[in-house]
């Protein structure tokens, strides 16, 4: 009798145990951690490259020049050079860095200098003789402008503004450019050979999604950009006109009195950068 009444007092305790337990309030899971969506912004540093198409801006379609009678079969001889007619492949490389006052979307400035090869060179030697002809072993040349342009560059500011991935900006400063038309003419001092001036455009930039194909990297700092370039070179007042030339000793034997001429022409291009810093 008495271990039946011990037992019943176990079970009745250990069920009100039970109970009481059942009425303890529940801890409260703990709330998911979040983490948020980075958001991106075009500030950093970069480095590119590009590859685009030239040609001739300037309103002048041809040049003529009375050749020395001297150096010609017939007297009243000239030589044409049509410099509208410039046009060529253009590459190279780009760096910059751009700072964007609010994240996602918002104003942007920035700075960037590049260095570009142009393939104006080729049509140097290109002249339409009228009224006679050259005396054998001279031809003419006409050195300036963009027939002895090879390579140019640029040092520019950019300003624009971004909706997210996409950067529409207008870009303008200093540039410079170079060729070779005193090496290729026996030393002949008579051009400018390293000029100045300045250009100014625009163009569109999109900061590639990470899984897209063309984003190598597999970051969100790579991206694509299409432009547009006015550029301008002051050529000066220097001897820089028509010549003609001594063509076994590679030299000039005769310049005309052609003055001052800008060289003037408009780039489009395509471009590819990476961002250092994925946002």
């Amino acid at each position: 009798m008495i271990r039946t009444l011990l037992l019943a007092a176990t079970v009745l305790a250990g069920t009100t145990a039970l109970a009481s337990a059942a009425d303890l309030p529940r801890r409260a899971a703990p709330p998911p951690v979040f983490t948020p969506v980075p958001v991106f912004t075009w500030t950093g540093f970069y480095a590119g490259f590009n590859a685009g198409y030239a040609f001739d801006a300037s309103n002048d379609s041809a040049n003529t020049f009375g050749i020395p009678a001297a150096f010609a079969t017939t007297a009243g001889t000239t030589a044409s050079f049509r410099q509208s007619s410039q046009d060529g492949f253009t590459g190279g490389g780009q760096i910059g860095y751009n700072f964007q006052f609010t994240p996602g979307s918002g104003l942007v400035i920035g700075l960037e200098a590049d260095a570009q090869y142009v393939d104006f060179g080729r049509d140097r030697r290109s002249a339409l003789i009228s009224g006679g002809a050259l005396a054998a072993g001279f031809s003419a040349v006409d050195p300036r402008g963009l027939s002895s342009l090879d390579f140019f560059g640029t040092v520019r500011g950019r300003v624009g503004y971004a909706f997210d991935r996409v950067l529409f900006y207008g870009t303008g400063g200093f540039a410079y450019g170079s060729g070779s038309a005193d090496r290729s003419f026996g030393g002949f001092n008579g051009n400018d050979d390293f000029r100045t001036g300045w250009a100014a455009g625009g163009g569109v930039e999109y900061a590639l999604p990470t899984d897209s194909f063309l984003n190598f990297f597999r970051s969100s700092a790579v991206t694509l950009k299409v432009e547009g370039l006015y550029v301008n070179l002051d050529r000066g007042n220097r001897r820089q006109g028509a010549l003609v030339i001594d063509n076994a000793a590679n030299t000039a034997v005769a310049f005309s009195a052609i003055g001052r001429r800008d060289d003037e022409f408009a780039v489009v291009r395509a471009g590819l950068n990476y961002k250092f810093g994925s946002y």
